[in-house]
């Protein structure tokens, strides 16, 4: 600092040698660290693995305080598909893939699984207690996904003999459903019929789809 007759005196203020002091001595005098943020460009992440992101707005070009704005926003993994099945050739009460509506969960987490689906059958006369169904299979484990098997058409009488009755229904097949790593699950369906002729079983997966809405 400058002192009388323009001489100038050095202060050599002692630096708190505590781990935890920010305050460094160097040979061109104090260093002060200095921290800054940086933020994700809306719609990224750091990696799969993140369904949160962060935002961080950086203070203007030398403002005193400097004043960071951080935020957070969901950023979920997602995915959909559709398919379709058959089930003319399928035996009765016997799960089948519904064809294309597969979808594997990328990572550990809680998942939100829905399928919309669709079912279809022609009864030609003298058929008893005819109906589809739908479920959720999870591949990986090889077991189905609880509470998400769903009745999309039911015929619960017996048509006239020569009459031809033609259901079509729909259904929505979902449940929260938690994994351990990546996990593949698909659509099955599955026709019954007590007694009688029926022709033209079907089940469709409009769209089936994913979310995930926990780590």
């Amino acid at each position: 600092m400058a002192g009388a007759c323009g001489r100038t005196y050095r202060v050599d203020a002692p630096v708190d040698p505590a781990p935890c002091n920010a305050l460094t001595r160097t040979a061109g005098g104090l260093l002060v660290p200095h921290t800054a943020l940086q933020g994700i460009a809306p719609g990224g992440a750091v990696s799969a693995q993140r369904s949160v992101d962060i935002d961080v707005t950086a203070p203007a070009a030398g403002a005193c305080p400097e004043t960071w704005q951080v935020g957070g926003r969901l950023t979920p993994v997602s995915g959909q598909t559709s398919g379709a099945v058959g089930l003319g050739a399928a035996p009765f009460d016997t799960w089948t893939t519904v064809t294309g509506a597969q979808l594997t969960l990328p990572e550990a987490g809680v998942y939100e699984v829905i399928a919309d689906v669709q079912g279809g059958v022609i009864m030609n006369g003298s058929v008893s207690n005819a109906w589809l169904q739908a479920r959720l299979f999870d591949v990986t484990a090889n077991v189905a996904v609880p509470l998400t098997t769903r009745t999309i058409t039911l015929f619960a009488a017996t048509p006239a003999v020569g009459v031809i009755h033609t259901l079509h229904g729909n259904a929505s097949a979902a449940a929260l459903y938690q994994v351990a790593g990546p996990t593949t699950i698909r659509v099955e369906g599955l026709k019954h019929v007590d007694s009688g002729t029926t022709s033209g079983q079907a089940v469709w997966a409009l769209n089936f789809r994913f979310k995930k809405v926990s780590d």
